[in-house]
């Protein structure tokens, strides 16, 4: 089960270094995972001579691009300390169960300090390579909307990671199956979980050196902290991106059904657009309530993208697509430009895909709309303070890593006016939808001359120091 690509003398180490005795350009400075690697064998002979094994391309990690110093700081405890943690891993510390293994809630004895331990199932999906690729990812990268590490046990064949704890679980948690008593999240923190897990991608494929392909992108993967802030978390599948002239990885498919990009299950080509496809799923579920895949539901409603895309092109079935569970409150045209966002990521061709910072961009836009369902009929309201990214059509001058892009939203539903007694509603809707588009465009535009007029401010003044 590759996940670096070379674990494993397999085809796909083949595929990424066919090239790699011609090509003369010295890697990015990083540090090096032998030199660290040792540190996780704590009586583990065999995981320490495997990883003196390393090729060359597995010498290389991910660091921030802004060339800040990196170091595997994480904390090395022995299962004796993690046990107690967890007071023995009894059924009342248990928080749940994932590919990896179990995941119990402990406090440290020395810090006093709540925790999550995950503990390897050693007969489960992953194993030591996995473990090894989440050590040194969550050690090496750095970001408020990554899950941190605090440390990990290597004691015999103990495999256990320690994160911060985060209190209220999971999205899948909040989205799927709720109790009766559970109060669904309502539109404001669901466009702020968006925009949220949107950052933490764009950190791994933007500003990471060489980016990070996260391949397991779902809602059981982003943890929610005190006010629904959203974090990423197992990154046991992600896997270094092209660099150079490649334009993807080949490797083995891994993931979950449902939340694959099609290119990649059925060929094995991983680009960072692959992820990005994976996050219109998420989002998806976000805007509709459903899962990604369900079986309880009819036949043709059991895939949430394919039941989705043919409503897409409707523009009278748009509220369709809205968890009923919101009981309408949403803003329309809110939702109209979520829906585009979505549509969008998960295009069949992965070109045709935004890149995440785009995505970004535009769901910052609509994180920073307070949605007051009582006022002016279910209009949004405008917070006093913006995201320096809040514009939603273009980031070129933002220096980020979006294209510049504008999104199409006039153009997401262009049908001729719908010819039913609803007509005089629907041109209603299209009339708000269009006001609401203008004024994205409007801000937007006045964004963007502000961050020009200011970077010119700057050259200038850094014209005169000099």
């Amino acid at each position: 089960m590759g996940c670096f690509p070379c674990f494993d003398a397999s085809k796909e180490e083949e595929t990424l270094n066919q090239d790699e005795k011609s090509d003369d350009r010295k890697p990015t400075s990083l540090p090096t995972v032998a030199s660290n690697i040792s540190k996780l064998s704590s009586g583990s002979e065999r995981l320490r001579s495997r990883s003196l094994g390393l090729s060359k391309r597995e010498l290389q990690l991910p660091s921030p691009k802004d060339g800040s110093a990196v170091n595997i700081a994480a904390h090395i405890f022995t299962f004796r300390e993690l046990a107690a943690a967890t007071k023995n891993f009894r059924p009342e510390s248990f928080l749940g169960e994932g590919g990896f293994g179990r995941v119990y809630k402990g406090r440290l004895e020395t810090t006093g300090q709540v925790v999550a331990v995950k503990q390897l199932d050693r007969n489960g999906l992953q194993g030591n390579r996995e473990f090894l690729v989440e050590v040194l990812m969550l050690s090496l990268l750095h970001h408020p909307n990554l899950v941190s590490l605090i440390g990990y046990c290597a004691d015999g064949d103990q495999r256990l990671l320690v994160y911060e704890f985060m209190p209220f679980g999971s999205l899948e948690d909040h989205l799927h199956d709720l109790p009766p008593e559970k109060e669904p999240l309502d539109w404001n923190t669901r466009m702020k979980i968006a925009a949220g897990a949107a950052k933490g991608l764009e950190y791994l494929h933007d500003k990471a050196a060489p980016p990070v392909i996260y391949r397991d992108f779902k809602s059981s993967n982003i943890l929610l902290h005190e006010g629904f802030h959203p974090k990423l978390s197992d990154f046991g599948l992600a896997k270094l991106g092209p660099t150079g002239d490649k334009s993807h990885v080949s490797t083995r498919v891994m993931g979950t059904y449902g939340y694959c990009a099609p290119e990649y299950a059925m060929t094995g080509q991983l680009t960072v657009k692959s992820d990005v496809y994976s996050f219109g799923v998420v989002f998806l579920e976000l805007i509709t309530g459903r899962k990604a895949i369900d079986s309880s539901m009819p036949h043709g409603e059991q895939n949430l993208v394919t039941w989705a895309r043919p409503l897409f092109n409707d523009r009278r079935k748009f509220s369709k697509l809205a968890d009923p569970r919101l009981q309408g409150r949403y803003p329309m045209r809110g939702l109209y430009q979520a829906l585009a966002v979505a549509s969008m990521c998960i295009q069949e061709q992965a070109a045709a895909r935004p890149l995440i910072g785009d995505v970004v961009t535009a769901l910052s836009y609509l994180a920073n709309q307070a949605y007051e369902p009582n006022a002016n009929g279910g209009s949004v309201g405008q917070k006093g303070s913006r995201d320096e990214r809040g514009g939603l059509l273009s980031r070129a001058e933002d220096g980020g890593g979006g294209s510049g892009r504008r999104w199409d939203l006039d153009g997401f539903d262009k049908d001729d006016s719908p010819r039913d007694p609803a007509a005089k509603v629907a041109t209603n809707r299209d009339l708000e939808r269009e006001r609401a588009v203008a004024e994205a465009k409007m801000w937007g535009e006045n964004w963007r001359e502000k961050r020009r007029q200011s970077a010119q401010g700057s050259s200038d003044g850094d014209g005169n120091n000099g």
